[in-house]
């Protein structure tokens, strides 16, 4: 499939249309069947889609999975099979796509879910976005800050619904937690820490051919061209469970992604953010050392100690050695909040030694009862399905739980940190402008070159009114 097809979007919908199975919309699947279900478009099939997304928008009521798209056939076909045995219906029903266009550009898609590597983001979600999907995405928003600022203008020009995969926030602890702090019973935050895991080093350095079932090129993206080795990218292992289920290589090299700084980082990032009231805003001073792995393949940090200081004053130290999880300390003691003993994946880190408890606090009067503080309009305090937040802020014209602003923030926030980390000095940021304060260097890591003919600059270009 050449390029320039993949490009020509905005005329492909009638071809699509042509080329692909028609969707028969939820609504005529049976008498209990909701008249106003969302269909939904998986775009990306491997561990996170797998054992998150998908399942999540299977259990979501209003909303039903009709097609998936994966660069790896092995794993579009596994999603199809799973989609298919948990709505009871043959594996060629769901709609199967290599090129997340040919889903984006057809009229029955009205969501599209995207849980693929984090290079891929913000140029799915922007190209959705323009095509008139509702989006929901798995964290971090981008790759850089740059393009997360034109994924986050495109969801608003477009007027679409946007949630991200900040699961956290559909659990009462973090709820709680963050309510907690706004409502004062900490009294002033003088501290906030945040604990995060590493990643190791490592990693098959050896060039290996590519597997006839993956699009390689395509799934590069618009990062640089290089060779092919399997721990660069994901398992190929016969058994496609254990492929899927592992955690996949990319995760580890910088060339897809920061490392944990943004795959856990944008979780208790954003969490601090909500807790704060800053969830439109950013810091003012990074200050940060981070080790970074040599001599392998996978090269993304190790150890770290960054501190963020907000306009306010309040440092946010976010450091490998502290629990995983967000300690604000106040005048009046602390309030710990983590997942616990949760894990979202079968292969999620966990901190070492004892299991954190997932609501603690200096005093237990500081974490009793419930807040009187209402964090969000549509929501009572309670764990839910996070999935269903988009449906519901879908069908009711409100605001997601982590709209797509929201979202750029708390990446920001970690990206900032990963730049702090390459550069080992005192940063200033401007968040109002987006760019550090008479710093050249700083600036010129706010992007990356996008390899053509991808990338989201090129995308928002193409698609945008504002271009």
């Amino acid at each position: 499939m050449k390029m320039s097809r993949r490009s020509f979007i905005h005329g492909a919908a009638a071809g699509t249309a042509l080329a692909f199975p028609s969707i028969i919309p939820a609504r005529v699947l049976g008498a209990n069947a909701p008249s106003n279900t969302l269909n939904v478009a998986q775009i990306g099939c491997g561990r996170i889609g797998c054992t998150m997304d998908a399942p999540g928008f299977m259990r979501a009521k209003g909303a039903r999975i009709v097609a998936a798209c994966d660069l790896d056939s092995r794993r579009l076909a596994g999603m199809q099979q799973l989609v298919a045995r948990h709505y009871k219906t043959s594996a060629d029903s769901i709609v199967g796509a290599r090129d997340f266009h040919d889903l984006i550009s057809r009229s029955d898609i009205d969501i599209v879910s995207i849980s693929t590597p984090d290079h891929w983001h913000a140029q799915i979600a922007i190209e959705a976005a323009f095509a008139g999907k509702h989006v929901y995405m798995q964290k971090p928003a981008s790759l850089t800050i740059r393009e997360g600022r034109l994924f986050s203008a495109s969801v608003t020009e477009a007027n679409r619904k946007f949630l991200l995969g900040s699961q956290q926030r559909s659990s009462v602890q973090f709820q709680k937690a963050c309510a907690f702090v706004r409502e004062g019973r900490l009294g002033k935050i003088k501290a906030i820490e945040v604990g995060l895991p590493g990643d190791p080093g490592g990693g098959n350095t050896k060039e290996m051919p590519v597997p006839q079932c993956l699009d390689y090129d395509f799934w590069l993206g618009s990062t640089p061209k290089v060779y092919y080795t399997e721990d660069r990218v994901h398992s190929q292992n016969a058994d496609l469970k254990k492929a899927v289920n592992s955690r996949p290589g990319w995760l580890r090299c910088e060339q897809f992604g920061a490392g944990m700084i943004t795959g856990w980082g944008s979780h208790h990032l954003d969490i601090v953010h909500w807790a704060m009231g800053w969830e439109g805003m950013g810091a003012k001073y990074i200050e940060g050392k981070g080790k970074f792995h040599t001599g392998g393949l996978w090269d993304v940090h190790g150890e770290y100690d960054i501190t963020l200081t907000y306009p306010n004053g309040t440092p946010v130290r976010v450091w490998d050695k502290f629990p995983n999880g967000v300690r604000f300390i106040g005048e009046n003691g602390w309030i710990f909040v983590s997942r616990g003993a949760a894990k979202m994946t079968a292969s999620d880190p966990v901190s070492p030694g004892r299991p954190l408890k997932a609501l603690d606090a200096s005093a237990p009067a500081l974490i009793a009862g419930n807040p009187s503080v209402v964090l969000y309009p549509h929501m009572r305090f309670g764990s839910r399905p996070h999935h269903q937040n988009l449906i519901d802020a879908i069908k009711g014209n409100y605001e997601s739980l982590v709209p797509a602003e929201t979202a750029h923030r708390s990446c920001t926030a970690c990206l900032l940190s990963w730049i702090g980390m390459k550069l080992g000095r005192k940063l200033e940021w401007d968040w109002k402008k987006e760019q550090f304060v008479n710093d050249a260097e700083a600036n010129a890591m706010l992007e990356r070159e996008e390899r053509a003919p991808y990338g989201a600059k090129r995308a928002y270009q193409r698609l945008s009114k504002k271009a």
